[in-house]
């Protein structure tokens, strides 16, 4: 495992899985394509028996729990397997839990405000969302200055097209995209689509 959860892959696929046992085989398909980590967000009712599954049968995926909202959900996350967390905002209870599992979390921000209530806590990672909406490639160039101990994962709105410019800062890590994995993939179970985007999406940091 990488010493960060920013540095595994230049895209951190964020998928909601509505099936849990398209969990496995969509993480290999993600592997096959060179992309060892998925975000499966907690926005389904098979969320945790998807993260479960992945992290009994496919160990070499770095799996982790999104849209991680309350304190209750991150210990859900954490005993079912989760390795990382990754929330769409913070607030002094959420940040408290995920400090306390002492597993690596991207805590979500929107403007310097939310970015220095993290590096008080001693937190130097995290996930810019909604990061089109809120600014995107200007807002991280205009923090990188005053804040360039700040490493971002940014998400939402994010295209194909649009993570080389994302990826090109020195402040961001990778980005997250529901690219990846379409609903359309999952629900016929096309694995092998799958593979060809994880395949572009793991190319995109070396052009």
């Amino acid at each position: 495992m990488s010493a960060s959860v920013l540095d595994v892959a230049p895209v951190v696929p964020v998928v909601v899985v509505e099936d849990a046992a398209d969990a496995v085989p969509l993480a290999r398909a993600l592997l096959a394509g060179g992309i060892g980590i998925i975000e499966i967000t907690l926005r389904s009712a098979a969320a945790l028996d998807a993260i479960a599954a992945v992290a009994a049968e496919v160990p070499e995926m770095l799996v982790g729990a999104g849209t991680v909202c309350a304190p209750g959900q991150v210990k859900q996350a954490v005993d079912a397997g989760a390795r990382f967390l990754v929330s769409p905002g913070s607030t002094d209870r959420l940040l408290d839990a995920l400090q306390e599992t002492e597993r690596p979390f991207l805590a979500g921000c929107a403007s310097p405000s939310d970015m220095l209530r993290l590096l008080e806590r001693g937190v130097t990672e995290a996930k810019l969302f909604p990061a089109t909406a809120v600014g995107g490639v200007a807002l991280l160039k205009a923090v990188s200055g005053p804040l360039p101990q700040l490493r971002f994962c940014p998400t939402g709105g994010i295209t194909p097209a649009t993570a080389p410019e994302f990826l090109a800062l020195p402040n961001v890590g990778c980005v997250g995209g529901t690219w990846l994995t379409p609903p359309a993939a999952l629900a016929a179970g096309e694995w092998a689509q799958v593979t060809a985007l994880a395949a572009e999406a793991a190319g995109l940091r070396r052009r």
